[in-house]
């Protein structure tokens, strides 16, 4: 008999209290909820709660039982209203578990007071005011401290979550790694296996975003850990998910023979559980593979047959991924009408589900398989269309899409224009406008920052941008950020006798910076965005050895630093340079993914940036700080 069975018999027992009878349907609950089936759960507690929306019943209950119970409707309500894409229900699950929260606070139970306040931070993880949910999180595990308990484990769970979710990848990376031998000792297999999927989720991005191919490996070595633990716990559900993952994952490295073994058991996983929702899935995920291996024909079979029972689900999300996946197979195989109203399906539709990465990601194949298909007016509308649903994208590889889309939608607008009335027609000057049109667009996209607009354009060098403003577009430039004069006092030059002016202005474009990261992909990026500026960037790994740079006679015009750095921290070698006469009016700036701004700012940074979201931002912060002009 299944713990489900056995809590089902104990809860039908007649000679059982009202207590413990809502004891029992609460553990049920809590069990379906962690293996993801949430209907089964919400009916898993009968008479005590009508439904979503309602309050649960609590007329016979004692304090304990009805603390219990609201806590675990509370929860329902937030993931039940998450799935269903409802609104209004996250602040509802946030006013129950707050209730459950003073009761058990009256009730002197800390541990409870302690799980409430975790399911709390989720909520507002789901809001997506990550701030607030950090907070509570780490109330919680301070005043756990080293206590080995099934709350504090689901709190570093959640909080990696929170932290990836903020696109504070460090902190996220540090949280798993710090905690991988915590959770090594804890013996339930249920909470390893969502730490090793959670872990393996991080490892996969990174993967991309930091172009570390160990790290994928890593992933692989997570997912299969995860897949094992499931196993152990009985949560055929999370199991089979895992398994689809480590399908899709063989797939990305090319790996086809493994992809299809692991798929073959997330089928029959999810056939065992007669899902057919989730087995639809798996068979999108493999007519990728089939796709991939040029099967053509049985991928479009497969990802029709997908889109058909996902269609009838109500699984927004899951059916976008699937027309997207029918309507590459549509194009591969010629059929470019049907292929466009599946693609065009799948753009409308995931917003729906909350999900416009996966909306934008549609839109982006529509360009790369049909493009040369549609007119101007359609693909500039879906271009534009894809650009606003990834605004908020942190995926690299689907960043490196939309830019590879931009340069395909400017060549494919420059091969096939609109026909133009011949009266007094100047090709040059209709290119010259249309050339006009497209700056004009990506500056104010890109806030007025000229080395993002050059990138959403596709021009390597920001010089590039500059020029064609200065030559051909001068009537743009105050779409720009104003160009700041530089203070005098940041570079003393010497005019030597006879010297051309030409050679004197170009010393005074010459800025040296020190960047002080131990991360070798930022500190790479960083540097190719200020080298486009003209300026030297002196790059290092270690806080100590950063510390004596600033220390000696090396002339820095800015000083840039990360805080967690072997050796010393950045926050420290800021305390100390602004102690040193040279540094004392010297720029400095944190770009940083810790949450120390307000230490950095009493140590004495002059801006504070976010690591990785506000890169394309320093260039500009830099040159205004150099201009004098003080951040806010």
């Amino acid at each position: 008999m299944s713990l489900a069975e056995e809590l089902m018999s104990q809860i039908a027992d007649p000679a059982g209290s009202p207590e413990e009878r809502a004891r029992l349907r609460c553990a049920l609950a809590r069990r379906l909820e962690e293996s993801g089936d949430y209907e089964a759960a919400r009916e898993a507690l009968g008479e005590l709660w009508a439904g979503v929306g309602e309050r649960p019943a609590l007329d016979g209950l004692d304090e304990p039982a009805g603390a219990g119970v609201l806590l675990c409707v509370g929860v329902l309500t937030g993931w039940l209203g998450s799935a269903r894409q409802l609104d209004g229900l996250q602040e509802l699950a946030k006013d129950l578990i707050g209730e459950s929260i003073l009761r058990f606070e009256e009730l002197r139970q800390p541990e409870r007071v302690a799980e409430a306040r975790v399911e709390l931070a989720v909520c507002y993880w789901r809001q997506g005011t990550f701030d607030e949910a950090r907070v509570l999180l780490g109330e919680v595990l301070r005043e756990l401290g080293e206590v080995e308990s099934e709350v504090r484990a689901v709190a570093l769970i959640r909080s990696a979550i929170v932290e990836r979710s903020a696109g504070r990848f460090d902190v996220a990376l540090r949280i798993h790694t710090e905690a991988a031998p915590y959770f090594e000792r804890l013996g339930s297999h249920s909470l390893k296996g969502r730490f090793h999927v959670g872990y393996a989720n991080l490892l996969l991005f990174l993967s991309e975003a930091w172009n570390r191919a160990d790290y994928l490996d890593r992933a692989l070595l997570e997912f299969t850990a995860a897949a094992y633990h499931f196993e152990q716990a009985g949560h055929a559900r999370y199991h089979a998910c895992v398994e689809n993952n480590l399908g899709y994952l063989f797939l990305s490295i090319g790996k086809y023979e493994e992809a299809h073994a692991h798929l073959d058991r997330a089928r029959a996983l999810f056939k065992e559980l007669e899902d057919g929702v989730h087995l639809a899935q798996v068979e999108e995920t493999r007519s990728r593979v089939l796709l991939a291996e040029g099967r053509v024909h049985e991928a479009e079979k497969l990802a029709r047959a997908a889109v058909w029972t996902l269609g009838n689900g109500g699984e927004h999300s899951l059916l976008a991924a699937a027309l997207n996946t029918h309507g590459l197979a549509l194009s591969r195989l010629g059929l470019v009408r049907e292929a466009r109203r599946v693609l065009r399906k799948a753009v409308e539709i995931a917003p729906e589900a909350g999900d416009p990465e996966r909306a934008g990601r549609a839109a982006l194949t529509l360009i790369e398989e049909l493009g040369a298909s549609l007119s101007g007016e359609e693909l500039s509308a879906t271009y534009e269309r894809a650009a606003e649903l990834l605004s908020g994208s942190q995926n690299p590889a689907t960043l490196g899409r939309l830019c590879a889309c931009a340069r395909r939608t400017l060549f494919l607008l420059g091969a096939h224009p609109a026909p133009p009335d011949w009266n007094g027609f100047s090709f040059t000057e209709a290119i010259r406008r249309f050339e006009a049109g497209l700056i004009e667009k990506a500056l104010r996209d890109a806030g007025g920052q000229v080395t993002r607009a050059a990138q959403l354009l596709g021009i390597r060098y920001h010089n590039g941008l500059v020029s064609m403003l200065n030559r051909r577009h001068r009537n743009l430039l105050s779409e720009r950020t104003p160009v700041l004069a530089r203070r005098r006092s940041i570079i003393k030059v010497r005019e030597r006798p006879g010297a051309r002016r030409g050679a004197v202005v170009e010393a005074m474009r010459s800025i040296n910076i020190l960047h002080v990261e131990d991360n070798q992909m930022v500190a790479a990026a960083v540097k190719e965005t200020l080298e486009l500026e003209g300026w030297r960037v002196e790059t290092c790994a270690n806080g100590a050895v950063a510390l004596g740079r600033v220390q000696s006679d090396a002339p820095f015009d800015a000083l840039l630093f990360d805080d967690e750095l072997p050796g010393m921290r950045g926050v420290e070698i800021v305390r100390r340079a602004r102690a040193l006469p040279r540094h004392r009016h010297t720029p400095m700036l944190m770009l940083s993914a810790s949450d120390c701004e307000s230490e950095a700012r009493a140590a004495g940074v002059d801006a504070f940036l976010h690591k990785p979201q506000d890169v394309l931002a320093l260039a500009d912060t830099i040159r205004r700080l150099l201009a004098g002009v003080k951040e806010p």
